[in-house]
C-alpha cells in the first residue's frame, strides 16, 4: 500500500474549496439581491419555506447519499492496481455500475417530482403550520413550480459522484454558480413592476431554469468519464446491490437530518413573521464554512480512503492518519470563523445582506440567530469527516444510529429553546429563534462524540490535542478581539469596513498561528513566501 499522498489527492480539497468559494459568493450575492427586495416579507417567509419540501427530496437522494453509498464502491473500482487484465475488467464493471444506478436515480426521481407535485397542498402543513391564507397559497405555488427543478440537482449529484471519484473535484462544485446567476438574473429583470409575490412565483421559475443548466453542464463531462455507460435497470450486479444496500440507510440518516431541519423550518412558522427569513439568512452564512472546509476536506478525503488496499492494520493506520490530518485542517479555518460570527457577525450580516427593504434591524436580528449557529459549527464540520470515513469502511448504518440520537435532541431542545426559554428569560419571542439553531448545535456536539468514540473502537484513537485547540482559539479570539477595536474606529462604509476589518483579523490570526509554529499555517505562509520570492527573483 502506497501510503503516500500524492499531488492529486493534495489538490482535490483545494479544488473543492476553490469551486464552493465560488458558488458561495454567487449564493451570497444571490441572497443579497433576494433580500433587497423581499426583506422579511410574508413572501420571503414563503419562498423560503417553500424550498424546504423540494430540498428534502434532492438531500434524500442528492450528494451526499450519493457520495456516501456510490463514491466508495465506484472509486474502488476503478482504483489502478499492478495487474492490467484485473483493471480493465474493474473499468467495465463501474461502467455498469454508473450505468445502473443512474438509470434506477432518474425514474426513481422523476415518479417523485411528479407525486410530489400532486401532494404539496398536503405537504404544506407539516412544514409551515403557521402560515395561513394568501401566504399559505403562495408556498403552495411556489413548491410546485420548483419540484421539477429538484429533479435536475439530484441528477447532477449523480455528475458529481462520477467526477469525484475520477478526481475531477472542480466542476461540480462550481456549477451551482449558474443556479444562483439564473435567479439573480430573473429578480433584476422581472422586479421592476412585480408585487412581490408575483416576484416570488417567478423567481421560483429562474430556480427551475438554473437547475437544468447546473445539471446540464456536468453531464457530457461525466459521461466521457464513464467506460461502457449504456442506461440499464439490471440491479442484480453484486457491486449495485452494494451501492442499494449502503444507499437506504445514508437515505433514511439523510431523511432524519433533514427531518430536523424541517422541525426548525416549522417551529419558525408559528414565531413573529421573518423567523423564516432571517433563519434563512444566517443558515446562508453560517454554512459556508462548513461547506469550504466541512465539505470540502471530507468529499475530497472520501475517493482517496475508499480506494485504499491493503491489510486491516494498513487500513486503519491510513484512515487515522489522513483523519487527523483532516480534523486539524478544518479547525484551522473552523475556529476562526466561530470567533469572527461571535464578535464581528454584525458587520459580515450588514456588509452582505444590508440594502432596500433590509435594515439594520434586520441585519441585528440574523446576528442574533448567527451566533446561535455558531454553537455547534465545529462539531457539524468534524462530524462530516468522521461520516465520510465510516461510509469509506462501507459502514453507512453507524452514522444512521446517531442521526436519530440527534434529530430527537434537537426536536426537544429546539421546541424548549423557541418558545419556554424565551419566556422564562423575559425575551422577545422572535429570541426564539436564535434558540432554534442553539439547540440544533447542542444536538450537533453529541452526536460528534457518539461518532467519533464508535470510529476510535474500529481504528484506533483519533481527535485533536488539546495543546493544538488552545493555541487556535487563544490566536482566533485576541484576532476577533483586534477587529472589533479596529470596527470601533473606523467610519467608512460597511462594505469597505467589512474588507479592513476582515483583512486585520485574517492577518493577525494567521501571523500568531504562524508564530505558534501551527502546520497548516506554516504551510500556507511559506507557500505564498515562497512564491512571492520566485517572483522578485524572475525580475
Amino acid at each position: 500500500m502506497n501510503k503516500a499522498i500524492n499531488k492529486k489527492e493534495k489538490s482535490g480539497a483545494l479544488l473543492i474549496g476553490l469551486g464552493i468559494i465560488l458558488s458561495r459568493i454567487s449564493g451570497l450575492i444571490r441572497m443579497r439581491v433576494f433580500a433587497h427586495y423581499f426583506g422579511n416579507s410574508d413572501a420571503g417567509d414563503a419562498f423560503n419555506a417553500a424550498l424546504k419540501i423540494p430540498n428534502f427530496l434532492q438531500n434524500l437522494f442528492g450528494e451526499g447519499v450519493l457520495s456516501a453509498s456510490f463514491i466508495p464502491v465506484y472509486a474502488n473500482l476503478i482504483a489502478t492496481t499492478h495487474n492490467e487484465a484485473s483493471d480493465k475488467e474493474n473499468q467495465i464493471e463501474a461502467g455498469h455500475v454508473a450505468s445502473v444506478i443512474g438509470s434506477v436515480l432518474f425514474i426513481a426521481v422523476s415518479l417523485l417530482v411528479l407525486v410530489g407535485i400532486f401532494i404539496t397542498p398536503f405537504l404544506i402543513d407539516t412544514i409551515a403550520p403557521g402560515f395561513l391564507g394568501e401566504k399559505k397559497q403562495l408556498t403552495i405555488k411556489i413548491v410546485q413550480i420548483i419540484f421539477p427543478g429538484t429533479g435536475f440537482l439530484v441528477m447532477s449529484a449523480w455528475c458529481l459522484g462520477i467526477l469525484n471519484s475520477h478526481r475531477k473535484f472542480f466542476l461540480s462544485y462550481v456549477a451551482p454558480v449558474v443556479w444562483s446567476f439564473a435567479q439573480i438574473m430573473t429578480l433584476i429583470l422581472f422586479a421592476k413592476g412585480s408585487t412581490l409575490n408575483h416576484l416570488a412565483e417567478i423567481n421560483a421559475w429562474g430556480l427551475v431554469a438554473g437547475s437544468f443548466l447546473q445539471f446540464t453542464i456536468q453531464l457530457p463531462f461525466a459521461l466521457k468519464l464513464v467506460k461502457h455507460f449504456r442506461p440499464s435497470l439490471n440491479t442484480k450486479l453484486t457491486n449495485v446491490g452494494i451501492v442499494i444496500r449502503n444507499f437506504f440507510p445514508v437515505v433514511i440518516s439523510r431523511g432524519v437530518i433533514q427531518l430536523s431541519a424541517y422541525i426548525d423550518s416549522m417551529l419558525a412558522s408559528l414565531l413573529p413573521t421573518g423567523a423564516v427569513s432571517t433563519l434563512t439568512y444566517a443558515q446562508t452564512i453560517y454554512l459556508m464554512p462548513i461547506s469550504l472546509f466541512g465539505m470540502s476536506i471530507s468529499a475530497s478525503e472520501l475517493p482517496a480512503m475508499s480506494s485504499i488496499k491493503g491489510s486491516d492494520v494498513e487500513i486503519q493506520t491510513y484512515l487515522r492518519q489522513r483523519l487527523e490530518a483532516g480534523l486539524q485542517k478544518i479547525a484551522f479555518f473552523i475556529v476562526p470563523s466561530v470567533c469572527a460570527f461571535i464578535f464581528l457577525g454584525n458587520i459580515i450580516v450588514s456588509a452582505i445582506f444590508r440594502s432596500g427593504k433590509f435594515n439594520d434591524h434586520d441585519a441585528h436580528y440574523v446576528w442574533m440567530v448567527l451566533i446561535g449557529s455558531t454553537v455547534g459549527l465545529l462539531a457539524s464540520t468534524m462530524g462530516r469527516l468522521y461520516s465520510s470515513t465510516f461510509y469509506s469502511l462501507k459502514d453507512t448504518k453507524t452514522p444512521l444510529k446517531f442521526a436519530f440520537i440527534r434529530v430527537l435532541l434537537t426536536t426537544v431542545l429546539g421546541y424548549l429553546f423557541a418558545f419556554p426559554l424565551p419566556r422564562l428569560l423575559g425575551l422577545e419571542t422572535s429570541w426564539g429563534t436564535a434558540g432554534l439553531t442553539a439547540s440544533a448545535g447542542l444536538s450537533g456536539w453529541i452526536e460528534f462524540y457518539l461518532l467519533r468514540n464508535a470510529l476510535n473502537t474500529r481504528i484506533g484513537k483519533t481527535g485533536i490535542s488539546v495543546k493544538y485547540q488552545l493555541a487556535l482559539w487563544s490566536c482566533a479570539i485576541i484576532s476577533a478581539l483586534v477587529g472589533v477595536l479596529v470596527e470601533s474606529l473606523l467610519h467608512f462604509g460597511v462594505v469597505l469596513s467589512a474588507f479592513v476589518i476582515f483583512s486585520i483579523f485574517g492577518t493577525s490570526y494567521f501571523t500568531m498561528t504562524y508564530f505558534f509554529k501551527i502546520e497548516e499555517s506554516k504551510n500556507i505562509i511559506n507557500k505564498i513566501l515562497s512564491r512571492f520570492n520566485k517572483k522578485l527573483g524572475n525580475k
